[in-house]
Protein backbone atom coordinates (compact mmCIF):
# COMPACT_ATOMS: atom_id res chain seq x y z
CA UNK A 1 0.00 0.00 0.00
CA UNK A 2 1.06 3.58 -0.62
CA UNK A 3 1.55 4.53 3.03
CA UNK A 4 3.71 1.48 3.81
CA UNK A 5 7.30 1.22 2.69
CA UNK A 6 8.26 -1.79 0.67
CA UNK A 7 9.96 -4.49 2.73
CA UNK A 8 13.18 -5.83 1.31
CA UNK A 9 13.29 -9.59 1.55
CA UNK A 10 16.38 -11.05 3.16
CA UNK A 11 18.70 -13.14 1.04
CA UNK A 12 18.30 -16.86 1.62
CA UNK A 13 21.65 -18.58 2.06
CA UNK A 14 22.28 -22.29 1.74
CA UNK A 15 23.48 -23.91 4.95
CA UNK A 16 26.85 -25.61 4.70
CA UNK A 17 27.71 -28.62 6.83
CA UNK A 18 31.06 -30.45 6.78
CA UNK A 19 31.97 -28.59 3.60
CA UNK A 20 28.82 -29.61 1.68
CA UNK A 21 25.79 -27.53 0.71
CA UNK A 22 22.52 -28.70 2.23
CA UNK A 23 20.37 -28.47 -0.90
CA UNK A 24 18.05 -31.41 -0.25
CA UNK A 25 15.78 -31.64 2.78
CA UNK A 26 17.40 -34.83 4.07
CA UNK A 27 20.83 -33.14 4.05
CA UNK A 28 19.46 -30.12 5.92
CA UNK A 29 17.80 -32.35 8.51
CA UNK A 30 21.04 -34.30 9.02
CA UNK A 31 23.00 -31.08 9.56
CA UNK A 32 20.53 -29.66 12.09
CA UNK A 33 20.09 -32.99 13.88
CA UNK A 34 23.83 -33.61 14.27
CA UNK A 35 24.36 -30.03 15.48
CA UNK A 36 21.58 -29.73 18.04
CA UNK A 37 21.55 -33.37 19.19
CA UNK A 38 25.28 -34.06 19.10
CA UNK A 39 25.31 -35.57 22.60
CA UNK A 40 22.20 -37.70 22.25
CA UNK A 41 24.02 -41.06 22.37
CA UNK A 42 26.74 -40.11 24.81
CA UNK A 43 27.19 -42.39 27.80
CA UNK A 44 26.36 -40.87 31.19
CA UNK A 45 28.63 -41.62 34.14
CA UNK A 46 26.17 -42.18 37.00
CA UNK A 47 28.90 -43.35 39.39
CA UNK A 48 29.23 -39.68 40.40
CA UNK A 49 26.04 -40.17 42.40
CA UNK A 50 27.90 -42.57 44.70
CA UNK A 51 29.75 -39.58 46.14
CA UNK A 52 26.51 -37.96 47.31
CA UNK A 53 25.87 -38.43 51.00
CA UNK A 54 22.78 -40.42 51.91
CA UNK A 55 19.92 -38.48 53.41
CA UNK A 56 16.77 -39.58 55.17
CA UNK A 57 13.98 -40.70 52.83
CA UNK A 58 11.20 -38.14 52.64
CA UNK A 59 7.56 -38.69 51.80
CA UNK A 60 6.24 -36.71 48.84
CA UNK A 61 3.19 -34.69 49.81
CA UNK A 62 0.20 -34.50 47.48
CA UNK A 63 -0.28 -31.34 45.45
CA UNK A 64 -2.88 -28.80 46.43
CA UNK A 65 -5.10 -26.56 44.31
CA UNK A 66 -3.11 -23.52 45.40
CA UNK A 67 0.15 -25.01 44.12
CA UNK A 68 -1.38 -25.66 40.70
CA UNK A 69 -2.94 -22.19 40.53
CA UNK A 70 0.33 -20.50 41.57
CA UNK A 71 2.23 -22.44 38.91
CA UNK A 72 -0.18 -21.65 36.08
CA UNK A 73 -0.54 -17.96 36.99
CA UNK A 74 3.18 -17.48 36.33
CA UNK A 75 2.83 -18.75 32.74
CA UNK A 76 2.75 -16.30 29.85
CA UNK A 77 -0.35 -16.51 27.66
CA UNK A 78 1.69 -15.55 24.59
CA UNK A 79 3.85 -18.70 24.76
CA UNK A 80 3.49 -21.01 21.76
CA UNK A 81 1.80 -24.33 22.41
CA UNK A 82 3.07 -27.75 21.38
CA UNK A 83 1.39 -30.55 19.44
CA UNK A 84 -1.63 -30.49 21.76
CA UNK A 85 -2.45 -26.92 20.56
CA UNK A 86 -3.45 -26.09 24.13
CA UNK A 87 -2.33 -22.59 25.10
CA UNK A 88 -1.85 -21.28 28.64
CA UNK A 89 -4.94 -19.09 28.28
CA UNK A 90 -7.00 -22.19 27.46
CA UNK A 91 -5.58 -24.08 30.42
CA UNK A 92 -6.22 -21.16 32.76
CA UNK A 93 -9.86 -21.17 31.68
CA UNK A 94 -10.09 -24.94 32.20
CA UNK A 95 -8.76 -24.87 35.79
CA UNK A 96 -11.52 -22.47 36.80
CA UNK A 97 -13.82 -25.49 36.72
CA UNK A 98 -13.71 -27.34 40.05
CA UNK A 99 -13.94 -30.82 38.56
CA UNK A 100 -11.28 -30.10 35.92
CA UNK A 101 -8.71 -28.79 38.40
CA UNK A 102 -9.27 -31.82 40.64
CA UNK A 103 -8.63 -34.13 37.68
CA UNK A 104 -5.39 -32.31 36.80
CA UNK A 105 -4.18 -32.58 40.40
CA UNK A 106 -5.01 -36.30 40.41
CA UNK A 107 -2.94 -36.81 37.25
CA UNK A 108 0.03 -34.87 38.70
CA UNK A 109 -0.07 -36.90 41.92
CA UNK A 110 -0.40 -40.14 39.95
CA UNK A 111 2.77 -39.32 37.98
CA UNK A 112 4.68 -39.10 41.26
CA UNK A 113 3.07 -42.08 43.00
CA UNK A 114 3.45 -44.39 39.98
CA UNK A 115 6.82 -43.04 38.90
CA UNK A 116 5.50 -42.70 35.35
CA UNK A 117 5.66 -39.83 32.84
CA UNK A 118 3.08 -40.22 30.02
CA UNK A 119 4.52 -40.58 26.54
CA UNK A 120 2.52 -37.66 25.10
CA UNK A 121 4.26 -35.37 27.62
CA UNK A 122 7.60 -36.41 26.09
CA UNK A 123 6.62 -35.69 22.48
CA UNK A 124 8.03 -32.38 21.29
CA UNK A 125 8.14 -30.17 18.23
CA UNK A 126 11.42 -28.42 17.45
CA UNK A 127 11.30 -25.12 15.57
CA UNK A 128 14.58 -23.83 14.11
CA UNK A 129 14.65 -20.01 14.06
CA UNK A 130 17.45 -17.70 12.84
CA UNK A 131 19.38 -15.71 15.41
CA UNK A 132 19.10 -11.94 14.89
CA UNK A 133 21.82 -9.67 13.52
CA UNK A 134 24.00 -12.40 12.05
CA UNK A 135 26.29 -11.49 9.13
CA UNK A 136 25.76 -14.83 7.45
CA UNK A 137 23.22 -17.63 7.81
CA UNK A 138 25.15 -20.35 6.02
CA UNK A 139 26.05 -22.13 9.28
CA UNK A 140 23.86 -24.12 11.66
CA UNK A 141 25.27 -22.08 14.56
CA UNK A 142 23.39 -19.07 13.18
CA UNK A 143 20.11 -20.74 14.15
CA UNK A 144 18.51 -21.57 17.48
CA UNK A 145 16.17 -24.49 18.24
CA UNK A 146 12.95 -23.88 20.19
CA UNK A 147 11.38 -26.98 21.74
CA UNK A 148 7.58 -26.97 22.07
CA UNK A 149 6.17 -29.45 24.60
CA UNK A 150 2.74 -30.51 25.82
CA UNK A 151 1.28 -27.61 27.82
CA UNK A 152 -0.23 -29.78 30.56
CA UNK A 153 3.07 -31.62 30.96
CA UNK A 154 4.92 -28.30 31.28
CA UNK A 155 2.48 -27.25 34.02
CA UNK A 156 3.19 -30.42 35.98
CA UNK A 157 6.94 -29.93 35.56
CA UNK A 158 6.65 -26.44 37.01
CA UNK A 159 4.81 -27.88 40.03
CA UNK A 160 7.43 -30.62 40.47
CA UNK A 161 10.24 -28.07 40.17
CA UNK A 162 8.78 -25.77 42.84
CA UNK A 163 8.35 -28.64 45.30
CA UNK A 164 11.76 -30.18 44.56
CA UNK A 165 13.54 -26.87 45.05
CA UNK A 166 11.80 -26.36 48.38
CA UNK A 167 12.89 -29.80 49.56
CA UNK A 168 16.46 -29.41 48.30
CA UNK A 169 17.01 -26.04 49.96
CA UNK A 170 15.20 -26.83 53.22
CA UNK A 171 17.24 -30.02 53.70
CA UNK A 172 20.58 -28.44 52.76
CA UNK A 173 21.13 -30.31 49.49
CA UNK A 174 22.15 -27.21 47.50
CA UNK A 175 25.73 -25.94 47.73
CA UNK A 176 26.05 -22.37 48.98
CA UNK A 177 27.87 -21.37 45.76
CA UNK A 178 24.99 -22.55 43.56
CA UNK A 179 23.09 -19.54 42.22
CA UNK A 180 21.74 -20.48 38.79
CA UNK A 181 18.30 -22.02 38.57
CA UNK A 182 17.27 -21.07 42.11
CA UNK A 183 14.44 -18.77 43.11
CA UNK A 184 15.40 -15.32 44.40
CA UNK A 185 18.91 -15.70 42.95
CA UNK A 186 20.02 -14.01 39.75
CA UNK A 187 23.09 -12.73 37.95
CA UNK A 188 22.89 -9.67 40.21
CA UNK A 189 23.46 -11.87 43.26
CA UNK A 190 26.40 -13.54 41.55
CA UNK A 191 27.87 -10.12 40.74
CA UNK A 192 27.52 -8.95 44.35
CA UNK A 193 29.26 -12.08 45.64
CA UNK A 194 32.06 -11.75 43.07
CA UNK A 195 32.54 -8.08 43.99
CA UNK A 196 32.70 -8.98 47.67
CA UNK A 197 35.36 -11.65 47.04
CA UNK A 198 37.48 -9.25 44.97
CA UNK A 199 37.28 -6.41 47.48
CA UNK A 200 38.05 -8.80 50.34
CA UNK A 201 41.23 -9.77 48.49
CA UNK A 202 42.19 -6.12 48.04
CA UNK A 203 41.90 -5.55 51.78
CA UNK A 204 44.40 -8.39 52.28
CA UNK A 205 46.67 -6.96 49.54
CA UNK A 206 45.94 -9.92 47.28
CA UNK A 207 45.70 -9.81 43.50
CA UNK A 208 42.43 -11.13 42.07
CA UNK A 209 41.84 -12.56 38.61
CA UNK A 210 38.45 -13.20 37.02
CA UNK A 211 37.79 -15.67 34.22
CA UNK A 212 34.48 -15.67 32.30
CA UNK A 213 33.34 -18.45 29.98
CA UNK A 214 30.96 -18.15 27.04
CA UNK A 215 29.92 -21.68 26.11
CA UNK A 216 28.56 -21.68 22.56
CA UNK A 217 25.55 -23.92 21.93
CA UNK A 218 25.77 -25.21 25.51
CA UNK A 219 22.09 -25.85 26.12
CA UNK A 220 21.58 -27.23 22.62
CA UNK A 221 24.32 -29.79 23.20
CA UNK A 222 23.41 -30.71 26.77
CA UNK A 223 22.78 -34.42 27.31
CA UNK A 224 19.55 -34.40 29.29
Amino acid sequence: MNWIKKSKLSTIQVIQYNGYLCIQLKDLWKALHNTFNSTQNWQINITLLNEVLNKDILNWSSFSKMELIDAINKCNNSSTSGLDKLSWSHLKAIVKDKESINKLIDIANACINLGHWPSHFKTSTIIIIPKPNKISYDSTKSFHPIVLLNTTGKLFKKMFGEWLQFLLISHDFVHHCQLGGLKYYSSTNAGVILTYIIQSGWVKNLYTSTVAFDITQFFSSLNY
